[in-house]
């Protein structure tokens, strides 16, 4: 279920970052070949059809992704394909 009313992620999507870590994990756990990942993940974000907020981070799922955002400091935790959907 989408949460769109009072969504704070998407309410702060310019906020949204990563580690150079991050950028490893992500780039190594969906196999991209994107220059700007932070901008792809942020893409996937904005036309998700499933975001949830647990806890201290946001779930985002979006195609066969699945991408984690701490909800306080709005930083990419990680991205992973869903295992329902390899």
């Amino acid at each position: 279920m989408k949460h769109l009313e009072n969504n704070d992620l998407l309410a702060n999507l310019d906020k949204v970052h990563t580690t150079e870590l991050g950028l490893e994990r992500i780039r190594k756990n969906l196999d991209l070949d994107v220059e700007d990942v932070v901008a792809w993940c942020k893409q996937k974000i904005e036309n998700a059809t499933d975001i949830s907020k647990k806890g201290k981070n946001w779930y985002v799922c979006v195609d066969t992704f699945k991408v984690t955002v701490n909800a306080k400091s709005y930083t990419i935790i990680t991205a992973q394909i869903e295992m329902s959907n390899r």
